[in-house]
């Protein structure tokens, strides 16, 4: 079971983020071999939802973003993972959830953007989201725009 904390980015100690950015390198750009900037500017203005596990060690995370940020009518998620150690656990179910819950308190009840990578189709839209437009590549990786109303 994961404990998660919901921190905006003025809050985070050196450690978190640390972490945090130690996580979404080894995902994305190690395990994903795609080599891209991570460090959007987005981070300063977003709230990082932070999943550990028993021992204490980041296993989950995910980023909010308000409205305005990376889409101009919607708040969004993004940056959504789970490491190695934690998959088919029900820890990716367990962050989307969270996430969903956290951007509403955040940002308010109403519609969620996020950039899904196309092959989680089915995964988000088992949380509502829907696809929107279409496909399109994000630095090389097949991606699909959805939107939970």
């Amino acid at each position: 079971m994961l404990h998660f904390e919901c921190l905006h980015f003025s809050k985070l100690n050196t450690r978190q983020l640390y972490a945090l950015l130690a996580l979404r390198q080894e995902v994305f750009i190690v395990e994903q071999t795609c080599y891209y900037q991570d460090a959007d500017g987005k981070d300063l203005d977003a709230w990082h939802l932070m999943g550990t596990d028993e021992a204490g060690n980041l296993a989950a995370y995910a980023r909010i973003l308000p409205k305005g940020l990376a889409y101009e009518e919607y708040p969004a998620i993004g940056r959504i993972i789970t490491s190695a150690k934690v998959r088919r656990t029900g820890a990716g179910r367990a962050l989307v959830a969270r996430a969903i819950e956290e951007c509403e308190r955040l940002c308010g009840p109403g519609p969620i953007k996020i950039g899904a990578q196309s092959y989680l189709e089915q995964f988000y839209h088992s949380f509502g989201f829907e696809v929107v437009g279409a496909p399109y590549l994000e630095d090389g990786i097949p991606h699909l725009h959805m939107i939970r109303p």
